[in-house]
């Protein structure tokens, strides 16, 4: 049965709640709007009104908010369409990310909304970049680690991008793996010329910690703008998608407070453990105002926490 036209309606029915909230007050600029929220960027906020893809939570969260109007009002509405979208047609896994457009990168470099595409004969489900937004498909997340590495440790953001070919597979780890290390990714330029991160510390659940089933925790990592470009519109982007029930469950983009150089700062998510005792060990990837990764040559921050 193919359900692809009721995902492409669930889709556009969604966005064009936004397109109507966002006439309701006046048909702000996208770039006001970006303004507003200091959390995303003007691409991405208009994406979400085109109806190609169904935005992340995090997006309609923004975009509500740039509105004035309460995102609790959206929430179920988009649990619809999110559902609608992750199971629509077998072999097929949609699901939505939303960083800003920009020209296809090369494989491992994720950063955009995934459009799905049918699987190959007697092959699994693929992701295809559109030329209007980056991805690439990690294989999904393990069970529930929390860990933030960065240039001296297993997942630095004093470099540049990820293939995911490069680290451990999250399939099969076990609390025993913790800590999980991860390879050094080819050597690659920042995406803007005296771009540098520099890891701090974890400020809650480090490496290994032991948490239990069906908890909502929260993760906090700090990291210190090390560079000479100010971080504007940035984020981090879980690599790990799409995001299965046996896996910790996050929100896809984590917005990163304006920091200008010299400066440290606290970035912070939620993360909801599984019913399943085992290694969680989730990847993320720092993206730049524009939708690009900002470190395309350094490994991912982490989280690793073993559940159970």
């Amino acid at each position: 049965m193919d359900d692809m036209p009721a995902r492409a309606e669930a889709i556009e029915d969604f966005a064009a709640a936004l397109r109507q909230l966002r006439k309701s007050v006046g048909n702000p600029p996208f770039r006001e709007m970006s303004g507003r929220s200091g959390a995303i960027s003007h691409t991405t906020l208009h994406e979400a009104t085109k109806g190609n893809r169904l935005p992340s939570w995090e997006t309609t969260t923004e975009f509500v908010k740039a509105c004035g109007a309460d995102p609790a009002a959206y929430r179920e509405r988009w649990e619809r369409a999110n559902l609608a979208v992750r199971s629509a047609g077998a072999g097929l896994e949609a699901f939505a990310t939303d960083v800003a457009s920009q020209p296809p990168r090369p494989a491992g470099e994720i950063a955009g909304d995934v459009r799905p595409v049918p699987s190959a004969p007697g092959g699994r489900g693929r992701f295809r970049p559109r030329p209007a937004a980056l991805a690439v498909a990690a294989v999904g997340a393990a069970t529930a680690v929390l860990v933030v590495v960065a240039v001296n440790r297993g997942s630095g953001t004093d470099g540049h991008g990820l293939d995911p070919s490069e680290s451990p597979s999250n399939s099969g780890l076990s609390a025993a793996d913790c800590p999980v290390h991860a390879t050094n990714p080819p050597s690659s330029p920042p995406a803007h010329e005296g771009d540098s991160a520099k890891f701090i510390g974890d400020i809650t659940l480090p490496d290994c910690t032991r948490v239990g089933p069906r908890q909502t925790l929260t993760k906090v990592w700090r990291l210190k703008n090390a560079g000479t470009v100010p971080w504007k519109g940035y984020s981090l982007h879980r690599l790990d998608l799409p995001q299965r029930p046996d896996q910790c469950q996050t929100v896809s983009d984590v917005p990163i407070k304006d920091t200008r150089p010299g400066e440290m700062v606290d970035i912070r998510t939620e993360i909801t453990t599984p019913s399943k005792p085992g290694l969680c060990y989730v990847r993320f990837k720092m993206m730049e105002g524009s939708g690009r990764v900002a470190f395309p040559g350094g490994r991912p921050l982490n989280f690793q926490v073993i559940v159970g």
